[in-house]
């Protein structure tokens, strides 16, 4: 795998460093192809990541978001009757997973679901107040008084 080199973005650029700090350690990674997912925008500020857990309870799962980033765990307890059951062909993975993803700032998981072998979670991002763009108005007619300092 060819490795990026960031370093002419650290000479230009200021406050950034934690991105590409992320961007290091994403490069490096291999790509995760258990269990299948999918990553939807739902609209401008809604995300949706869809993984394939077929086999899975809703117990067997954990999910945890902490600070900026996503973690998602499943194990199944191994079960008694297991070892009566003999399969012809195993194609359905139940083996132990987790899955990491990182969040953009503000983005926080808005609720998660469990369905027809889908585990769905919903992700949303909300800008606080003082980060959202607002209006200055002008006051036409007032000139700003300068204040002498002594």
């Amino acid at each position: 795998m060819q490795s990026i080199d960031f370093s002419p973005f650290y000479r230009s650029t200021v406050g950034f460093d934690r991105l590409f700090s992320r961007l290091d350690t994403l490069v490096g990674q291999e790509a995760k192809s258990y269990p299948p997912y999918n990553i939807e925008r739902l609209g401008e500020n809604a995300y949706r990541i869809s993984i394939a857990v077929a086999g899975f309870a809703e117990g067997d799962i954990a999910i945890e978001s902490k600070e900026n980033s996503l973690t998602i765990k499943g194990a199944k307890a191994p079960e008694a009757e297991e070892k009566s059951r003999e399969f012809l062909h195993r194609g359905i993975a139940e083996r132990a997973f987790e899955l990491r993803f990182q969040l953009a700032e503000y983005v926080e998981v808005s609720g998660a679901a469990l369905e027809n072998g889908l585990l769905h979670i919903d992700l949303k991002r909300e800008l606080p107040e003082s980060k959202k763009p607002r209006q200055i108005a002008i006051n036409a007619g007032k000139a700003l008084e300068a204040k002498q300092v002594n």
